[in-house]
């Protein structure tokens, strides 16, 4: 008896098989994780008593009056002291649409965008002191903003959905 080699293919789930798949759904669990992290880090501020105001323990303000002097931007910090409970509410709701668009994939390359702006800022101000920097957690989650930014939503998406639909309908339909 003699052994050949195993000529067929196994059957694959689509064009170019199970990795062809992986590599589609690869930042799939990353987007899932981004934005449910920031729709609860949104909601979490914004149901905080504390941190929406402008001064006492556990708010806004205070946190910023705290790390102003060891930031890498103080004038950014002067600026959210300003207004801080203002500053709050914007990062608040900044944090919500980027945490929705990203888990729906609307507009989801801006959404990511959004999410690495926010984080920058807070590297920038907040999690600049930390050593080492690494113990941060601000710059991570600025480095997991960057392949969404990217990428966008491929997949799973409202964006693929409606890429799909327009595709679907042909270029020279009106209306």
């Amino acid at each position: 008896m003699t052994h050949g080699m195993r000529t067929e293919k196994p059957p694959t789930g689509g064009v170019g098989g199970w990795r062809a798949d992986a590599t589609r759904y690869a930042l799939l669990p990353l987007r899932i994780f981004l934005g449910v992290t920031f729709i609860y880090a949104g909601l979490d501020k914004l149901t905080d008593g504390a941190f929406l105001k402008d001064s006492g323990a556990g708010s806004v303000g205070d946190m910023m009056r705290t790390v102003r002097d060891s930031s890498a931007i103080p004038a950014l910090v002067d600026l959210a002291l300003k207004n801080p409970a203002g500053f709050g509410y914007a990062i608040a709701f900044g944090e919500l649409a980027v945490g929705i668009g990203t888990l729906v994939g609307l507009l989801a390359r801006l959404a990511a965008l959004g999410g690495a702006l926010i984080s920058l800022s807070l590297w920038l101000t907040v999690s600049w002191a930390s050593d080492p920097y690494y113990y941060g957690n601000d710059l991570p989650y600025l480095m997991a903003w960057l392949p969404l930014v990217l990428a966008g939503a491929p997949v799973l998406s409202m964006d693929a959905a409606l890429h799909a639909r327009r595709r679907r309908r042909g270029p020279g339909h009106q209306g």
